[in-house]
């Protein structure tokens, strides 16, 4: 993705490639807001409040006007943005200029079912609400059992009320609206061909493999952060009798396994590095220009795993990382900072009240980049080390320590005073 500076003076028009209406608006903030946070959800509905009467496309703004309406920085319309697009509801279009122009088109939730199969965000959403206020969730927008068995249909069909007398050809139907929707789009970050290769057909019917399949298996992959061999043996264990993958079995073996990995945690979204508008613009090729970039575009998961060495961090300090980026809100790059920072000073040791406790005064401290971080590090280093200088307290020495006593010769009467002393010992 190109990084380009928005300025307030840049234009932006909304167009509207669905149809919105008020479910939309309670699916939004019912299913999308506990995950994307309320800026992200406001943001869209001042999008949508810009359209026009026909609500198709909107006059020209300014991004200074979309500052005013929301009352936030230029800085966390952006953020608010990249989480729309990300989660599926804002495609963004940019034509360069002396002022650049930009066409936000809104594209809508899913539907509540939807929502919930689809892996990562009803497990995001679990794990934000909690159980109790997510099954509270899902019984909101379930539809009444009633029994209709003593019930007998008698609904009307279409050919029981109209007769068709003179037909009518249409001819094009390309540009009338209807719903359009953005599915999440997510790394692959393992060789799903590969995998499936190593299942014998004996096992499994590769013919059943779909694209919604595939589709499912990588958003797992992603939302649980499963390896190859992880993966292949959850597939395996989710074969049914038909040699079909079950899809519903594989959710829950992935779910199962991941729980009972980092003891009963499920998982979170959070920035996995730190967003354009945060970094520090470098252009010196320095050790600490290198550093910050590091820091930067580094995954803490990553990160954590450098400094172990490459070996898979500790489920106590993956649930450590989620605090800090979840609880404490802080970005992954100053996470990193932090992680080194304690690694360095604490006998490469991840002590939790320790690292708490730097993280609460970094909080009220409001670190937001890497650089405020590392400049709190170095100033918090030199603090220790002015506390290390002790004055040292002086000895009191006898007075002829530093005296240069004379050297007398004892006379032949005290000699044979000091050889009778000697003589009664």
């Amino acid at each position: 993705m190109e990084t380009v500076n928005l300025l307030p003076a840049d234009t932006y028009i909304v167009k509207n490639a669905t149809i919105l209406d008020n479910e939309s608006r309670l699916v939004l903030i019912k299913l999308y807001q506990p995950i994307i946070g309320a800026v992200p959800i406001n943001l869209y509905f001042t999008l949508w409040s810009n359209l026009d009467t026909s609500q198709i496309v909107s006059t020209e703004y300014t991004h200074h006007n979309l500052m005013a309406l929301m009352r936030i920085r230029l800085e966390d319309i952006l953020e608010a943005r990249e989480k729309l697009e990300a989660i599926g509801l804002l495609k963004t279009y940019l034509r360069k200029g002396s002022i650049n122009n930009y066409i936000y088109e809104l594209y809508s939730p899913l539907e509540p079912q939807e929502f919930i199969d689809n892996p990562i965000l009803s497990t995001t959403l679990a794990s934000n609400l909690g159980t109790s206020e997510f099954e509270k969730l899902l019984n909101y927008f379930k539809v009444p059992d009633i029994d209709l068995k003593e019930y007998q249909d008698i609904s009307a069909t279409f050919g029981d009320t109209f007769e068709v007398t003179n037909s009518v050809t249409v001819t094009d139907t390309r540009d009338i609206r209807k719903i359009k929707q953005i599915d999440l789009l997510v790394d692959a970050r393992v060789d799903l061909n590969g995998i499936l290769s190593l299942i014998p057909n004996e096992v499994l019917n590769h013919r059943s493999i779909t694209k919604e399949i595939k589709s499912l298996i990588y958003k797992l992959a992603y939302i649980y952060n499963l390896d190859d061999q992880e993966l292949l043996e959850l597939i395996r264990n989710s074969i049914n009798e038909k040699k079909i993958i079950d899809k519903a079995l594989l959710r829950m073996n992935c779910h199962n396994y991941y729980t009972f990995e980092h003891q009963n945690i499920t998982p979170s979204l959070v920035y996995k590095k730190d967003p354009d508008y945060l970094r520090t613009k470098v252009s010196s090729n320095s050790k600490r220009a290198k550093i910050i970039h590091t820091f930067e575009t580094t995954t803490p998961y990553d990160f954590l795993s450098g400094k172990n060495k490459g070996v898979r961090p500790s489920k106590s300090d993956l649930a450590l990382i989620e605090i800090l980026m979840v609880d404490y809100n802080l970005t992954p790059g100053v996470v990193n900072v932090l992680i080194d920072y304690v690694l360095r000073i604490n006998d490469n040791k991840l002590t939790k009240n320790f690292v708490i406790t730097i993280a609460n005064q970094w909080k009220r401290s409001n670190i937001k980049t890497v650089e405020e971080a590392m400049e709190l590090c170095k100033k918090e280093n030199r603090h220790k080390n002015k506390q290390k200088l002790k004055v040292v307290k002086k000895e009191e020495k006898p007075d002829w320590f530093n005296k240069n006593i004379e050297q007398e010769e004892a006379s032949s009467d005290d000699i044979a005073t000091l050889e009778a002393s000697l003589n009664d010992l």
